[in-house]
Order: structure tokens, then C-alpha cells, then sequence
């Protein structure tokens, strides 16, 4: 068995592909169209590893997502999480749990994905402003 991808259903791709490629970091891979079926599939990865994959899912016509349409959460190992937080947060992303103990951060999508931000390695030492950040929203 291998894993291929996780799908994420959006209900706007140019805010979703902001989101996850210019605030984010991910990289595009493919996308596909189909006109008959009247939805867009865009496969992302983190830069370096396209064995972990996001599948954002468009539907042309518009849907709610509510009800279990998406799901828990995202997870995406970083080298630096306080300079992954802070590039985040200057570019208009709420950090729903700040990295007060260096290791672990909560974002959410335009769409209201969560998505858990985990250091790599030993978490980093605590840190202003991070450690004395409460959390915001859901998370």
C-alpha cells in the first residue's frame, strides 16, 4: 500500500491556492479540468516531497461544506517554525494556536481546513512574542 494524496474540497481556488502556495509554501504540481463535470483538481506538495500530496478539489457550482464535507486536519513538518509562523502571520494569516512551546502551531485555510504547523526535531526553545500568545478562533 502506498499513500497518494489527501483530498481537500475548496470553495474558492484562487483564495486556497494563495493560501497554501504564497502564504504556505506548497508547490503546484498538476491540475486537471473538466468542463463536463464542471470541476478542477490541483495537486500541491511540499517542495522536496511529492510523496505527500494535497488534492484541492473545486467544484465549479457553488456547494456549502458543511456537515463532514471536510475534514480534521493537515499536518506539515517545518526546520523553522517560529520564521514559518511569523511569515504566516505578516501575510495576514490568524494563528489560531501560536508555537508558545516551540513545537506546535494551528492555522486554517480560507476554507476552514485546520492546519498543524510541527517543528522538526526538538521543539525550539521558548520565545516572545510566541510564548505569551493566546490561542484564537478554533484550532
Amino acid at each position: 500500500m502506498k499513500y497518494l494524496h489527501t483530498m481537500v474540497r475548496v470553495t474558492d481556488i484562487d483564495a486556497s491556492l494563495d493560501f497554501y502556495c504564497n502564504k504556505l509554501g506548497l508547490t503546484e504540481l498538476r491540475r486537471y479540468e473538466n468542463s463536463a463535470g464542471r470541476f478542477t483538481l490541483v495537486f500541491l506538495a511540499a517542495p522536496g516531497d511529492e510523496s505527500a500530496q494535497v488534492e484541492l478539489t473545486y467544484n465549479w457550482d457553488s456547494e456549502s461544506l458543511n456537515g463532514g464535507r471536510n475534514f480534521g486536519h493537515l499536518a506539515y513538518q517545518v526546520e523553522d517554525i517560529y520564521a514559518v509562523c511569523q511569515h504566516l502571520l505578516d501575510s495576514g494569516v490568524t494563528i489560531n494556536r501560536p508555537p508558545r512551546d516551540g513545537r506546535m502551531a494551528f492555522v486554517r485555510s480560507p476554507d476552514g481546513v485546520s492546519i498543524e504547523i510541527l517543528q522538526e526535531g526538538e521543539a525550539l526553545a521558548p520565545a516572545a512574542p510566541w510564548s505569551e500568545m493566546a490561542n484564537s478562533g478554533e484550532w
